[in-house]
């Protein structure tokens, strides 16, 4: 035996057992003989952790990871069953999942697929509440401006909760005891995965209905539930029904656990009752208190009404005192009055007459014939002047004819166009009339116009030269005078 050899010193029966023989496995059947394993071993755990890396993916699945302070594990969330959670899955959320452990063959990683969603204790459901809060806060949906007032003597009124259970039951019997009206339930269910969604969908229901619509529309919603926990009363604080009452039209009176419970809708309603009771309690007024004080405010009408008939009375009393005990002598005194306004108007017409006559009268001497003689002599003067003027006028005509007619005898005569016997005018080619010797140039061709025709001529440089020509001196021609 060589020194290499193994020797195996013990009883014979714990012989460890020979493999050297076995068919190896491929990695694959390795891989998925492990997930079968944890499939079968861990088909159902729950986990509690804190959520980190979580990643939704375009094709809606969802993967995150589950840790705690000494391990972590991957986990997915398959598309079919996130829109069924109750939650989702943020990143540092402590939560509670449900699901089954198995493997990922293709990087020999083990997951958890998880199912179910829901927070990790009251403290989580608190936070997120908080943030919720904060972030609803910032948009203004807590503002006192943006709430609606309640009417005062409601009509109808709109019931939000479970058919079943002691909270319908105080509401109606409370109205009813206060306020005789019409009450339309919506029924619900107040807890669970499906509240919020019911609830808000009753919300937008009341706010749809028309004033002709078959069912009447509400004056004011009561949205009541009784007391729980903070997980009974979770589905009050979905985000999703928040926002709905705080856009619903009609007033909504928040009456969600009891005086110490408060929840998201609270906020945003128009009204937070303590308790269901107390919603009912503000939403309507009390009766009787309303026809007792009507009935005071009629005894008040009736007595003021009495004071003022019988100060009236008192008044017309003291009034007659002052009258005469029969009507003749109330009226004596006018009817004197009128026989007297009747004597003196026949008077003063009479009066009235005189006047305008005499003035008339005045008038009418004042308009005698002489004013009209005295304006007709006025008018026959200035005739007879016109009239002599023109008799004047034919000799002056006469004297202003001949003068035109010796004018118009002396412009023929001194007319250029026809030359007088003995003289001729001289026109230069182009038609002009030459009028002085210094346009008379040697060589020039002329045409001299005479009384019986006319002639053409050069001008001879054998003469006396131009610069020597003397003119001759223009006999005065007598005034003529003026034409008129």
């Amino acid at each position: 035996m060589s020194d290499d050899s193994y020797v195996f010193e013990g009883p014979a029966d714990a012989l460890p057992p020979r493999r050297g023989n076995d068919a190896p496995q491929t990695v694959s059947e390795l891989a998925f003989a492990l997930k079968r394993t944890l499939e079968d071993r861990f088909g159902h755990v729950r986990l509690r952790g804190e959520v980190s890396k979580i990643n939704r993916h375009a094709s809606g699945h969802v993967y995150l990871t589950l840790k705690d302070d000494k391990a972590a594990i991957d986990g997915v969330i398959w598309k079919g069953s996130v829109r069924g959670l109750g939650i989702q899955p943020e990143t540092g959320m402590e939560v509670i999942v449900t699901g089954k452990i198995t493997s990922y063959p293709a990087r020999s990683t083990y997951q958890i697929v998880i199912e179910t969603v829901e927070a990790a204790g009251a403290g989580a459901l608190l936070a997120r509440l908080e943030a919720l809060k904060t972030q609803l806060r910032d948009e203004g949906l807590f503002d006192p401006a943006r709430k609606v007032l309640l009417p005062g003597h409601p009509a109808v009124i709109g019931v939000i909760t479970s058919p079943t259970g002691a909270v319908i039951r105080d509401v109606l019997h409370r109205i009813a005891e206060r306020w005789p009206c019409r009450v339309i339930v919506w029924p619900v269910v107040v807890q669970g995965d499906a509240a919020a969604a019911q609830v808000a969908a009753a919300v937008r229901g009341f706010d749809a209905l028309g004033q002709g619509s078959a069912v009447p529309r509400p004056d004011l919603v009561i949205v009541a539930r009784g007391g729980g926990s903070v997980e009974d009363l979770w589905p009050f604080n979905d985000e999703a029904l928040a926002r709905t009452v705080a856009a619903a039209q009609i007033p909504v009176i928040s009456a969600v656990g009891h005086e110490t419970d408060t929840t998201l809708i609270d906020f945003v309603s128009d009204r937070r009752a303590p308790t269901p009771t107390g919603a009912a309690e503000i939403a309507t007024p009390v009766l009787a208190d309303l026809v007792a004080a009507l009935a005071e405010l009629g005894g008040r009408a009736a007595r003021a009404s009495g004071r003022i008939v019988e100060d009236r009375r008192t008044r017309l009393r003291g009034a007659a005192r002052g009258l005469p005990s029969r009507a003749d002598d109330l009226l004596a005194l006018p009817r004197q009055r009128l026989d007297q306004a009747g004597l003196r108007l026949g008077a003063g017409v009479e009066r009235n007459r005189a006047v305008h006559e005499r003035r008339a009268a005045a008038v009418g001497a004042r308009l005698g014939p002489h004013l009209l003689e005295r304006a007709l002599e006025r008018r026959r003067a200035r005739l007879d002047a016109v009239a002599l003027r023109l008799e004047a006028f034919p000799p002056a005509l006469a004297r202003r004819r001949e003068t035109l007619s010796a004018l118009s005898r002396a412009l023929v005569t001194l007319d250029p166009a026809r030359p007088k016997p003995g003289f001729a005018r001289v026109e230069a080619a182009d038609g002009g009339w030459l009028t002085s010797a210094a346009a008379l140039t040697p060589g020039l061709r002329v045409r001299l116009v005479m009384p019986d025709g006319a002639a053409g001529a050069t001008v001879d440089s054998s003469g006396p030269s131009v610069a020597a020509a003397t003119p001759r001196p223009r006999r005065a021609e007598p005034d003529q005078g003026a034409l008129f």
